[in-house]
C-alpha cells in the first residue's frame, strides 16, 4: 500500500516556508542601515537587495518547470537548502562583498520557495479547498509585512544583525523535515523545455547593468570605458535575450504576451510601481536611523502602517472590482500612490516622525488596491495563457524592483561620496545611534543633510514613476458594467 500524503503536515511546512519568503524583504530592509554601520560599503548597500532580486527572479520559472520534471519534494528541498545555506553564509559575512554574494546564493533558492509552494497547495488540495488554503497563505504575506520590520528591528537593537539570517534555519528545517517525510507524490515526468540559454544571457546582461548603475560615478566614471562598455554589453545582451525568447519553445518571458494591449500595461504599471515598492521599503528605514538617528526598532515600527493599509486595500479592491472594473479600481490604487509619494517628496530633517506613519498608511493602502487589480487583470486572460500570464506578471514585478534599487542607488551614491569627502567622516557611522553621538554636532549634522538631499531625490523620483504609472493605467480599457461583474 502506497503512504497517502499527511496534508495537515505538508500545509504547516509549505507555510513556514512561504514565511521565510515573505518575511525576508521586509526584515532585510529594516536592518541594512546597521548592517552598513558594521560593515562599512555604504556606496554597495543597495547590492544586497537587486541581487537577492535577480537571482531569485532568473531561478523562479527554471525551478516550477523542474519541479515538473522531478517532483515537487526533491526540488523543494534542494531550493530550501540552498535558501538555508545562503542564510547562514549571509549571517557569518564580514564584509559587504561578502554579503552580496552570499545573499545572491540565497536568491537561487528562494526562487523555489516561492514557485514550489503554490504547487504543492495545488497538487494536494483539490479545487473547492485550494481557494481557502491559498487565502492562509496570503495572509501569511499580511503578517510578515507586520512581523518583518519589527522583528528586524528588535534583533538588530537588542541581539545582534546576524540573527535576521541565522533565524531561517531552525523553521527552514522544520519545513523541509514536514515536506520530506509527509509528501508522497506519484511522478508522472512531464517533459519540458528549460530555457537555460535564455536565463544565463539574461542574468548575465542585467548583473552588467547592475555593476554599471551602481559603480557609475563612484568607483569609475561615467564617461570610462568599463562603464560605457557594461553598458553597451547589458544593451546588446538584452537583444540577444529577446532574440532568444522569440525562438524559444518555452521562453521565461513569453514575447507573445505583450501584444495583448491589457496585459502590456498592467505590465509596465506593476514594473513603475515595483519599483516605488522596493524604494519605499528599503530607503525609508535608511531616512530614520540615518536623518532622524533612530535605532532599527524606530524604523521596523514607521513601515508597519504600510502593511496594514494593504490587506485594507486589497479586500476593497476586492469588493470594487466587479462592481466598477479593473481600470477605476485601479487607478484608484495608483492616485493614493501619486498622493503617498507626493506626500513623502516633501519630507525633510525636521518632519514629525508621526507624519511617517500616515504615509505608509497611504502607500499601503494604494498597492493594495494597484495589486490586486492588476492581478485581477493578468487573471482575466484566456485559460490556456493564464499561469504563464501569471508568472511574466511576477517576474516583471521582480524586475522592476532590480532595476529601480540599482537606479536609486545611483543617486545616493552621489550623495555619499558627498559626505565621505568630509574631514575624516564615515558615513557608515552614521547609520548607528551610539557612534553618530560620538560625532561633532556640526559635522553630524552636516552628513545628515546630505544624506537626506540624497534620499530626498529619490522620493521626488517615486512620485514622478506614481505619476507615469497612472497615466498608465488610465490607457486600459474601459469596461461595460456587465464585463466587470463577469
Amino acid at each position: 500500500m502506497k503512504p497517502v500524503t499527511h496534508k495537515r503536515n505538508v500545509t504547516i511546512g509549505v507555510m513556514i516556508a512561504t514565511f521565510l519568503a515573505a518575511i525576508e524583504g521586509t526584515i532585510v530592509s529594516t536592518a541594512m542601515p546597521t548592517i552598513v554601520s558594521d560593515l562599512g560599503g555604504m556606496h554597495l548597500i543597495s547590492w544586497v537587495v537587486s541581487i537577492y532580486l535577480l537571482t531569485s527572479a532568473v531561478t523562479t520559472p527554471i525551478f516550477g518547470k523542474l519541479a515538473d520534471l522531478y517532483g515537487r519534494k526533491i526540488v523543494f528541498t534542494v531550493g530550501a537548502l540552498i535558501f538555508l545555506a545562503g542564510s547562514a553564509l549571509s549571517g557569518l559575512a564580514q564584509t559587504m562583498e561578502q554579503l552580496i554574494w552570499f545573499r545572491a546564493f540565497q536568491g537561487l533558492g528562494a526562487g523555489s520557495i516561492i514557485t514550489v509552494t503554490y504547487t504543492i497547495v495545488g497538487d494536494i488540495y483539490p479545487f473547492e479547498e485550494r481557494g481557502k488554503v491559498q487565502g492562509w497563505m496570503s495572509g501569511i504575506w499580511g503578517i510578515s509585512g507586520i512581523l518583518g520590520p519589527l522583528t528586524g528591528g528588535l534583533l538588530v537593537d537588542y541581539v545582534s544583525w546576524h540573527w535576521i539570517f541565522y533565524m531561517n534555519i531552525p523553521f527552514g528545517i522544520i519545513s523541509v523535515a514536514l515536506i520530506w517525510f509527509y509528501l508522497h507524490e506519484n511522478i508522472e515526468k512531464v517533459k519540458k523545455h528549460i530555457d537555460y540559454a535564455g536565463a544565463a544571457v539574461f542574468t548575465i546582461s542585467v548583473s552588467a547593468l547592475l555593476y554599471a548603475l551602481l559603480s557609475g560615478g563612484t568607483e569609475h566614471p561615467w564617461g570610462s570605458p568599463l562603464i560605457i562598455g557594461l553598458l553597451v554589453f547589458s544593451g546588446l545582451g538584452i537583444l540577444f535575450f529577446l532574440y532568444l525568447e522569440k525562438r524559444s519553445p518555452e521562453p521565461m518571458v513569453p514575447l507573445g504576451l505583450f501584444a495583448m494591449r491589457t496585459m502590456s500595461i498592467v505590465n509596465v504599471a506593476g514594473f513603475l510601481l515595483a519599483a516605488v515598492l522596493v524604494a519605499v521599503s528599503f530607503y525609508l528605514p535608511l531616512w530614520i536611523q540615518g536623518v532622524y538617528g533612530q535605532g532599527a526598532t524606530g524604523s521596523g515600527l514607521t513601515l508597519i502602517p504600510m502593511s496594514v493599509g494593504w490587506p485594507i486595500g486589497a479586500a476593497l479592491s476586492g469588493r470594487l472590482l466587479s462592481r466598477i472594473g479593473i481600470r477605476t479600481t485601479s487607478l484608484i490604487g495608483v492616485t493614493l500612490l501619486i498622493v503617498a509619494t507626493g506626500w513623502l517628496a516633501t519630507i525633510h530633517p525636521e518632519t514629525p516622525h508621526a507624519m511617517l506613519y500616515g504615509i505608509t498608511l497611504l502607500v499601503g493602502l494604494g498597492f493594495g488596491f494597484a495589486f490586486t487589480s492588476f492581478t485581477g487583470a493578468v487573471l482575466s486572460v484566456p485559460w490556456n495563457l493564464r499561469g504563464v500570464a501569471v508568472s511574466t506578471n511576477s517576474f516583471i514585478r521582480t524586475l522592476g524592483q532590480t532595476i529601480g534599487i540599482a537606479l536609486f542607488g545611483t543617486l545616493l551614491n552621489s550623495a555619499v561620496k558627498q559626505a565621505q569627502s568630509l574631514e575624516n567622516i564615515d558615513v557608515n557611522k552614521i547609520l548607528n545611534p551610539h557612534e553618530a553621538a560620538k560625532l561633532p554636532a556640526e559635522l553630524l549634522g552636516t552628513v545628515r543633510e546630505l544624506l537626506a538631499g540624497g534620499l530626498h531625490q529619490i522620493f521626488v523620483i517615486l512620485a514622478v514613476l506614481a505619476a507615469i504609472s497612472w497615466i498608465v493605467t488610465w490607457a486600459y480599457p474601459k469596461e461595460t458594467m456587465q464585463e466587470a461583474a463577469n
